[in-house]
């Protein structure tokens, strides 16, 4: 009969070089931890790079640049040429071509002579002058209403004494009444300017 075989008992030399706590799994598990905690503090960084130059992007592009357009605009450092539509171009040329119709004009009325008041016919006036308006008829009006204008002025100056031609200032104020005459004729501020080309008493 076969004595049954006994177990040899482990020394404790060998308990103490190969542990029953699994040391392996734990120094696994160390460098695994490590790794993924590397990962989430990088992980902002890569956000913030990709992230940026969006934001920057759209401030600039969105805010930033149309508030700068806006304040050039209002200061009139730069015309707003963005903002014209196509036919911007079209309605230049129109208003360059109203500007050419409306370009100053003038029409002479020449030799005007009148007596002075108060000299029993012995003095009289002789008087040349220049209209002068932007009105796209003017030419046409003015010879129109040729013999009128001169029978106004003729009778305006008939009333002037030698007293009233001669004080300072005289020509000025004829001026300003024969201008506010031919305007009751032609129309309300179609005589812009009134030239004297020739004013003599004799």
């Amino acid at each position: 009969m076969v004595a049954p075989r006994s177990e040899p008992t482990p020394s404790r030399g060998n308990e103490e070089k190969h542990p029953r706590d699994p040391q392996p799994a734990v120094a696994d598990a160390a460098p695994k931890a490590k790794h993924g905690s590397a990962w989430k503090a990088w992980l902002p960084l890569g956000v913030a790079i990709v992230v940026m130059p969006l934001v920057a992007y759209g401030v600039t592009t969105f805010i930033l640049v149309p508030q700068m357009q806006k304040s050039l605009v209002a200061t009139g450092v730069a015309p707003a040429k963005a903002s014209q539509p196509a036919h911007a171009g079209a309605e230049a040329a129109s208003s360059e071509s109203q500007a050419q119709v409306g370009q100053r004009q003038s029409v002479v009325i020449s030799k005007l002579l009148v007596n002075v008041a108060g000299t029993l016919a012995s003095r009289y006036l002789l008087t040349s002058m220049t209209l002068a308006g932007d009105a796209p008829d003017f030419s046409s009006r003015v010879s129109k209403h040729d013999p009128q204008l001169r029978d106004m002025a003729s009778g305006l100056m008939m009333m002037k004494t030698i007293d009233n031609l001669e004080k300072p200032g005289a020509r000025n104020l004829l001026r300003g009444e024969l201008m506010t005459g031919f305007n009751t004729i032609l129309g309300n501020g179609v005589v812009q300017e009134l030239y004297f080309t020739e004013f003599a008493i004799q």
